[in-house]
Parts: structure tokens; sequence; C-alpha cells
């Protein structure tokens, strides 16, 4: 992936100064409006420890989510239910120590904040004060609406999360959402209650690509895509999957940058076989 410099020039003419800036002061959620006053595109990518997220802020990358997708990707759990708040805790505080400019957005996982407002505000503290997150992330549009009102009124910025909603697989699956007249237009009334209630982005998972487009049109608040097509003001991937480190199928709709797996296999291998057949460690490798 080719890293563009600060004066990348967006379709409005001016520069990108979001993605690839030189500033070493954490990109804020004012940040996230102005670009999409100034109609450019910005680039989120999830992590989940220091060493990774540190490559990637390096790199340019503005906003990074600790997604709860820890689950599948690091914990070994089936689905993104098990994460537990003390692990979201430990792994966002990894990346905050990793970064210097990213603005860094702590997931909420499951059973945090769907008591209410008040369970909402308690687990989004945690992660604010312990692991030093900017912003966290929640999953709901107008069922959520509480609580995204009330954190944004308590000094915590919010990135909603609509559309396909993985905490949510046992009632919904993985498929798409948004299809069909009446499905289109609850979608529509979450995007609006989310920003009502004063989320600063919205992420928009596996929904068609022209509501999509319809979405960012409407909203005044940036949208995040992950599925979503390309019209949406920003595009988010889970590290491991555009980076070909995740085994087996990945969704339709993730674009591989490279192939780690194999570079960390044939690695791994190498290693092996020079420990079996004695050339490692050699002499330069030694100690007296």
């Amino acid at each position: 992936m080719t890293q563009l410099s600060a004066a990348q020039t967006t379709p409005s003419g001016g520069s990108n100064a979001l993605y690839g800036g030189k500033g070493t002061r954490r990109v804020t959620v004012r940040d996230i409006a102005l670009a999409k006053e100034r109609g450019e595109k910005w680039p989120m990518l999830t992590a989940y420890d220091a060493m990774t997220a540190s490559v990637f802020d390096e790199a340019g990358i503005p906003v990074m989510l600790v997604g709860d997708s820890a689950g599948n990707c690091h914990l070994g759990y089936e689905t993104t239910v098990p994460v537990t708040l003390d692990e979201m805790t430990v792994l966002s505080a990894a990346v905050v120590r990793g970064t210097r400019r990213a603005l860094i957005v702590g997931d909420l996982p499951f059973g945090s904040y769907q008591e209410g407002p008040v369970q909402a505000l308690r687990s989004a503290t945690r992660l604010v004060k312990e692991a030093g997150v900017g912003a966290v992330k929640l999953e709901g549009g107008e069922r959520s609406h509480e609580q995204i009102r009330l954190l944004v009124e308590s000094g915590i910025p919010v990135m909603a999360h609509i559309g396909l909603t993985p905490q949510s697989v046992n009632a919904m699956g993985y498929r798409v959402q948004g299809r069909g007249e009446e499905a289109a237009q609850q979608l529509l009334r979450d995007a609006k209650a989310v920003q009502d209630a004063g989320a600063f982005a919205v992420v928009l998972e596996l929904v068609p690509a022209e509501l999509a487009a319809e979405v960012t049109r409407v909203l005044h608040i940036p949208t995040v895509g992950i599925g979503a097509g390309p019209e949406t003001d920003a595009q988010v991937l889970v590290w491991t999957d555009m980076m070909g480190l995740t085994g087996g199928r990945v969704p339709k709709f993730v674009k591989k940058y490279a192939d780690l797996r194999e570079v960390m296999g044939n690695a791994a291998k190498a290693f092996a076989e020079d420990v079996v057949g004695g050339t490692f460690p050699l002499e330069e490798h030694s100690v007296h």
C-alpha cells in the first residue's frame, strides 16, 4: 500500500491534512469533522497491540479502532460476543501506548452498555480513564440513542455502528443489512438517531452501496464504510484481513494488501530447519 504525503490532493482540490499529516499531536474528533467539510476521505484500521499500532501510526493512519474483533483475530473466540470490558481495556491501553498521533477508538463490548445509559457511561469511563482512548464505539441506532447522548453530554466522543452489528450475530446472523424499502428506511432512521444523539461518526457495515451513499449525503457527520461501497467518507478494515494474516475465507469486501500468513509461515519453517540442521545459532549469534 503506497503511503501518500500530507500534500495529497482531494476531490475538492485541497490537501488531505488528516491522512499523512506530519504533526505529532493527537487527531481529534474536530479534525474528523473538518475532513467531512473538506471532502477528504480517510482510512481507519483496527489495532490490538502496541507494536502493530506503532507501524500504522508511522504510516499515517489517522484513526485506529481497538475493535472487539480482537475476539476473532487474537483471542480465539468464534464471535465478538465473549469479549470482556477488561480485555478491551488492556488491548486499548496497549494501542494508545504504541501511538503518538492517531485517534484511538475503543470498542464497548457486548454486555457493557446494553443495560442503559448509566452502564454505558461506567464502561466508557473505564476505557477513557484506564486505557486513555480518545473516543469509544458502540453498536446500535435508535436502540442506543440514549446511551450515546449521555456519553457525549459527559464529554466522551462516540462513534456509532449500524448495519451489520456483529454483537447481534445470534439475532441477525452475518448478512447484508438494509435491503428492501422497510429495512433501508430503518437504517436511515438509525443513522439520523445516532447523529441527533451526538455521535461524531458512524460505521456502516455490510449495507448496499447505494444506501450507504444516501446516508453519507444525508448526514453531516462522517460515515465509515466496511462492506458499504466507495461513497462513504472513510473506510475501515480489520488489519489481519487486509494484511492476509487471517486464515480461511475472508469477507468479499476485503482487499488483501499483503500475504503475511505466507511470509510468517515461511520464516517459521526456515527457523525450524536451521535449528534442526544445526545451522542456527552460528558463531556470529553467540556470546563468550
